[in-house]
């Protein structure tokens, strides 16, 4: 059964338009604003501290296997950079590979064993998108080269055997298998979700996918056979306003939290489902 809006609390207010969300283990939620804000919010969602800015426009962010970094992928200064959490350092991880340099590095996910996977977006309304990946040092390349219709949201599975991409101008979700040395294997559509712009994806630990769309303001759940129901819809477009990436988080792991790029909040759904760890959770 679809949930309404009056499922769905504000959970923090007060940031720029944000696009990403992440979870660290120690529960405190970050996200990012669209004029370079790395935020960290933790009581609940009273405390919104600003760690660092960059001056750019936050895409996605993601914490490293051992969580003492934050990924985060900059539209503006069109680069992935490395925010040490023990020391606020803040350095250029990548800006590109193989000769090739980033136009719209979007989102980022990582592997148990370290790796990040980058979505690389291309061009507004342009069949241009790739995949790359990179290991901790920053050195990459093109895992795959699509082209992908703006390739945005990354998942990996639970087995880490597929990568899951949204192609917002699809409009849907492909996957591609990875194969056991980590090379690209087969890819295919998993999933197309007509007349919406989808963005952001996370996995429950069933196998459910849950898709944040841009447009409407609406959230999908997919079962793992890729049949599609509406989990909420907003066509007020207040309380879930333009979401983009969506998180797990809370005590049990059951809490899905929104970033909202329409507006200046946090949102959150009380889901009675665990999400599926990603690789920073132990």
């Amino acid at each position: 059964m679809a949930l309404t809006i009056n499922d769905i609390s504000i959970f923090a207010d007060g940031l720029d338009h944000s696009e990403c969300i992440a979870v660290h283990p120690d529960g405190s939620v970050w996200a990012g604003g669209e004029a370079g804000q790395i935020y960290k919010i933790t009581d609940g969602g009273m405390n919104i501290e600003i760690v660092h800015n960059t001056n750019g426009f936050i895409l996605g962010i993601a914490f490293s296997p051992d969580a003492s970094w934050l990924a985060a992928c900059d539209l503006k200064n069109k680069c992935v950079w490395k925010l040490e959490l023990a020391t606020n350092e803040l350095t250029k991880f990548a800006t590109g590979a193989d000769g090739l340099q980033f136009n719209i590095p979007n989102y980022i996910s990582f592997t148990r064993n370290g790796k990040l996977f980058v979505s690389e977006s291309g061009a507004f309304r342009e069949v241009c998108g790739k995949i790359y990946c990179f290991d901790e040092k920053g050195n990459g390349s093109v895992w795959h080269h699509g082209p992908f219709n703006f390739a945005n949201g990354l998942a990996l599975d639970k087995d880490e055997k597929h990568l899951y991409v949204v192609c917002t101008w699809l409009p849907g979700v492909e996957r591609i298998a990875i194969h056991s040395d980590g090379s690209a294997g087969k890819r295919e559509v998993f999933c197309v979700l007509p007349q919406t712009c989808p963005d952001g994806i996370a996995f429950d630990e069933e196998e459910n996918l849950y898709v944040g769309c841009y447009a409407p303001g609406r959230i999908y759940k997919i079962d793992k056979y890729g049949k599609a129901e509406i989990l909420v819809d907003d066509w007020e477009s207040h309380t879930i306003s333009n979401p983009t990436n969506l998180a797990f988080g809370g005590k049990n792991l059951d809490e899905l939290f929104i970033a909202n790029l329409g507006r200046w909040h946090i949102s959150k759904i009380q889901l009675k489902v665990k999400g599926l760890k990603l690789s920073c959770f132990k």
